[in-house]
């Protein structure tokens, strides 16, 4: 963290096809007023297809900007980072605050941030508005990523879910549904326990050990200088204050409707020490190649039966799922699930009604499995499937992941 003493300069990319299409028009009812009203200089930036924020994001002279802020599903921060990680510098840029504010279907990082602020839960536009209110606060925390390893493309960083099965295919199946919003997910549960699937592979794991936790957890203290004073506030540091001489402005860009497209340049500043290595990002430490056997201090799961498995590093999966209600967001593990197969349609169905309260874990349900990892490798054994990352399809076979404690910043409030 640097020193910032002028105003919060903020790039707020927007995707306007989010969840119902109501992006732009959220922003315009809440978020601007919101930001202008905190003295918050931003510029709007509308992506105008898939992966436009990572090209942005990869080119773009950081040292334009405070802050990257999102307003859209989770789909599009998965974007911002691997196009953070993709830069020669990427050692600088992912150290660039990132903020986010739901405007999709999903909205679990903004859900998870919600909740990491102590408030009761909240949705739709009423998280929007809170999730504001955090982002005007400026307070900055940090955020694990996590490495993902797929068999022939190139390596993804996660800040959200990594899952297969059960999980994964309703979170692409239930696509058809996307106008009805955040219900698009209750559909798709019910229509696949309908025909529940059993999916067979093996699983694997570097549990995360006890020691490991309270040694890490020495590192969470942060102090960041805003304004030439000091701020030590735990985990969490002050991104900046708004400066009374400096009137706030915002900047609009449309890249769809517009011939003035944002100027966005590569950094010109001398590149990091790993600029030169062939993998851009962090080194994994904890991960064997995929067709050797697993190290031997990692756990491998006796079945093979499966009817889920998911790994998630935020404490939701979507605005009503507390999936994980133990994690935060620089805890350093990855808090894996898995439901073995032989449970009943029903008591899958309690399971994830559970989950809107986050007391799946005091069911007692025989058949879930829950353990905090640092590591963890997945062989299914069918030739198609759907796996996901953020929601996110990818390709699908072996894969292994390796989590990165406190890799990036996030603004929590």
């Amino acid at each position: 963290m640097t020193e910032l003493s002028r105003p919060c300069r903020m790039m707020l990319l927007v995707n306007p096809q989010s969840g119902k299409g109501q992006a732009l028009t959220l922003y315009n009812n809440h978020i601007q007023r919101m930001l202008n009203e905190a003295g918050v200089p931003h510029t709007l930036v509308i992506t105008e297809r898939q992966n436009h924020a990572r090209e942005l994001v990869k080119e773009a002279d950081l040292s334009q900007w405070d802050a990257l802020v999102i307003m859209s599903g989770d789909g599009l921060l998965f974007e911002v980072i691997n196009g953070l990680l993709d830069r020669p510098d990427w050692e600088e840029a992912i150290r660039t605050p990132l903020g986010i504010l739901p405007g999709g279907s999903g909205n679990a990082l903004a859900a998870s941030v919600h909740h990491y602020s102590g408030a009761s839960p909240a949705f739709s536009e009423e998280l929007l508005v809170s999730c504001g209110f955090l982002l005007c606060k400026g307070l900055v925390s940090r955020m694990d990523l996590v490495s993902i390893h797929l068999p022939s493309s190139p390596r993804l960083f996660s800040f959200l879910s990594l899952a297969w099965g059960f999980v994964a295919d309703v979170d692409i199946e239930s696509e058809k549904y996307r106008h009805v919003g955040a219900a698009r997910f209750t559909v798709g549960t019910l229509v696949r326990l309908a025909s529940l699937r059993v999916y067979k592979g093996k699983l694997a794991y570097l549990p995360a050990t006890e020691d490991y936790n309270k040694d890490e957890g020495l590192r969470n203290n942060v102090t960041l200088h805003c304004n030439n004073q000091a701020s030590s506030i735990g985990p969490a540091s002050v991104l900046c204050q708004p400066s009374r001489d400096s009137p706030c402005e915002n900047t609009y860009h449309n890249s769809c409707h517009s011939n003035n497209s944002l100027k966005v340049r590569r950094n010109e500043s001398t590149p990091s020490r790993s600029a030169n290595k062939s993998l851009s990002g962090p080194p994994d430490s904890l991960l064997l190649p995929l067709d050797q056997p697993p190290p031997a201090d990692w756990v491998v799961v006796q079945e093979e039966d499966f009817v889920l498995m998911l790994a998630m590093y935020q404490s939701h999966l979507a605005e009503d799922l507390f999936a994980a209600p133990g994690a935060i967001p620089d805890d350093g593990v990855i808090h894996l699930f898995y439901v073995r197969a032989g449970i009943s349609r029903t008591a899958l169905l309690k399971l994830f009604l559970a989950m809107e309260k986050g007391a799946h874990l005091a069911t007692n349900c025989q058949h879930l499995v829950y353990t905090k990892v640092r590591a963890l490798r997945l062989e299914p054994y069918s030739p198609k499937g759907i796996i996901t990352v953020d929601g996110e399809v990818v390709e699908y076979g072996p894969l292994q992941a390796e989590v990165h404690r406190g890799l990036t910043r996030l603004i929590t409030g």
